[in-house]
């Protein structure tokens, strides 16, 4: 990482300053030596941002520094842990939206990215939509399938140079605040960084994104409720991606549903259930769900949705996790919760069960008897993620676009049935996984991944023995001039009988 990297991050101190974006920042929760820090920036502030709002500085800090830091503070608006609650709603609101590029520029783009087979496309409209890394055209398709409406996706010129550079920033921004305040790094913000740039990564090549739709159509082909379009490959490229045009009512437009006759409750139904579906059931999701990338099909009340850049995967531990956390939470069983935190490893065990169970039971209860539209899935995983400095537990990177999404598909959910019951639209769904998870066929997958642990780390065995042999060898050969070579051998003899015994222990483990 080149000095460029940190200039770049001074220049990103730089804007956040002169936007009076620090005195958002400046709370009794900052050390000390940051917000001397943060109140010594503040005399860069322009005197006109004084008086905006909250809310426009840190949307005008982003959009000025551009779509990665946009993207960052999308992020970082599911981690009240770290930016605080104000600041997690501030971000909230950020809207990835830009103006489009010259639309006269892209038949020479889709020539260059697809060659003649560009010239199926034909009919190009103006952009339909803009974001900060690609915009989106309607077109038509002319092939052997005959004639058809379709979506064509582009990047940006330039746009991965851009991401690259920006990220490095970050990247650096992180080492020192791991290095100069060693209280953040409980919070893993280089991983933070890290779980960004894979999203960035993957939003750059549309390639990846046709997988990945691929990869969605095929876990819910015998789904209903949740529909998604198809990717037309032969007109698909690292920067241009065609998939099927979505005919719909958009979910933001509730007017045009109530004129159209259709079940909000319906809809919102099959919103949280697919979601709640993909997660843990497949640990595949779509990981932006927001109302401008979802509309209704108003003949069968089905979810349709679009924009495939943003894609979540949790592994199958973590969506058993996930799974009893909520349902502990619609059954308030708060013991259980507190030891599923434990039996992970996301609490360490020099912390206390009950009192953790306790710090649970003050999350769950105040949900108790409250009205279903006042209830919020989204709050309680909130609180739940805002324990994590009281009981030590280390913020998990792996979750963070989980903890965003749901947030999202909860407020989506909710404009569109304001009386909506969370829980009681989640349990046959969260339920069923956690029932299927404590039966035999959730055992079975249990010990499959107990036995992958066991194969990797026997595959380990005869490479670690071979290096300690070395050691041992070296060992001795400077040990024959004083006698100490009957120990060296019982010492090898006993680490081979302590693998053997690992062995022996993980075989009878995974017959039991």
């Amino acid at each position: 990482m080149g000095l460029a990297a940190y200039f770049r991050l001074v220049h990103t101190g730089w804007v956040l300053a002169r936007e009076g974006t620090l005195a958002i920042m400046d709370s009794p929760a900052v050390p000390p030596a940051m917000r001397a820090g943060l109140r010594i920036g503040r005399l860069l502030e322009r005197p006109e941002v004084r008086r905006t709002g909250r809310v426009e500085r840190l949307t005008n800090a982003l959009n000025r520094l551009g779509p990665t830091y946009v993207k960052f503070g999308q992020i970082l608006a599911t981690r009240p842990d770290i930016v605080g609650a104000a600041v997690a709603d501030d971000l909230s609101v950020l809207q990835d939206k830009m103006e489009p590029f010259d639309p006269a520029s892209v038949p020479g783009l889709l020539r260059a990215a697809l060659g003649a087979k560009a010239d199926a496309l034909t009919e190009l409209s103006a952009p339909i939509a803009a974001a900060s890394i690609a915009q989106v055209h309607r077109a038509v398709l002319t092939d052997a399938e005959g004639r058809r409406t379709v979506a064509v996706k582009l990047l940006r010129p330039g746009i991965a140079e851009r991401f690259h550079r920006d990220i490095e920033a970050q990247y650096a921004g992180a080492r020192l605040a791991e290095a100069l305040v060693p209280r953040l790094r409980r919070l893993r913000p280089v991983e933070i960084v890290k779980t960004l740039d894979r999203s960035a990564r993957l939003e750059l090549d549309l390639r990846l994104e046709a997988a990945a739709i691929s990869e969605l159509a095929g876990n819910i082909e015998s789904d209903t409720g949740f529909v998604i379009p198809k990717v037309f490959w032969n007109q698909t490229a690292a920067n241009v991606l065609t998939t099927g045009w979505v005919e719909g009512i958009p979910a933001r437009d509730l007017a045009a549903i109530d004129a159209a006759g259709l079940d909000r409750k319906r809809i919102a139904a099959n919103l949280l259930q697919s979601f709640l579906r993909h997660a843990m059931r497949d640990g595949f999701f779509h990981g932006d769900l927001h109302p401008g990338n979802l509309f209704v099909d108003p003949k069968t009340h089905d979810v349709i949705a679009v924009d495939f850049g943003i894609m979540g995967r949790i592994n199958r531990r973590e969506r058993r996790f996930l799974a009893e956390i909520l349902y502990g939470f619609i059954t308030r069983d708060y013991h259980m919760i507190a030891r599923r935190h434990f039996e992970i490893g996301y609490v360490l065990p020099d912390q206390s069960v009950d009192d953790f169970a306790l710090a649970l039971r003050a999350i769950g209860e105040p949900q108790q008897g409250r009205l279903a539209s006042d209830i919020s899935m989204a709050e309680v995983l909130g609180q739940l993620f805002a324990t994590t400095e009281m009981f030590q537990m280390k913020a998990r990177p792996e979750l963070i676009l989980l903890q965003k999404a749901m947030v999202l598909v909860e407020g989506v959910s909710r404009a569109i049935d304001p009386d909506l019951d969370i829980f009681t639209v989640a349990e046959p769904v969260v339920g069923e996984f956690v029932r299927r998870a404590a039966g035999p066929l959730g055992k079975l997958e249990q010990l499959q991944d107990h036995a992958e642990v066991a194969v990797k780390t026997l595959g380990r065995v005869p490479g670690l023995i071979t290096r300690v042999e070395t050691v041992l060898d070296e060992q001795q050969q400077a040990a024959n001039s004083t006698g100490r070579k009957w120990r060296d051998g019982l010492q090898l003899a006993a680490f081979v009988a302590i693998i053997c015994a690992a062995v022996v222990y993980i075989v009878t483990q995974l017959a039991g």
